[in-house]
């Protein structure tokens, strides 16, 4: 029986170990797709600039 016990007490610390492990990690990727998000977002609004300047260009162009 005090097998047993000590067994079951092993399986829940690991089982305890490894939900922190995936806390943390979850809590990292977290910040990850945050910041991936903002450069996206900055990017798009740097293409958005881009493509506004060069349509300007082009409209001044001799037809």
């Amino acid at each position: 029986m005090e097998a047993e016990f000590t067994s079951l007490e092993s399986k829940v610390a690991q089982f305890v170990s490894l939900c922190e492990r995936l806390r943390t990690e979850n809590v990292e990727l977290r910040r990850q797709l945050a910041a991936a998000q903002n450069d996206a977002k900055r990017l798009h609004e740097k293409i958005d600039g881009a493509k506004a300047r060069l349509e300007s260009l082009l409209s001044r162009l001799p037809a």
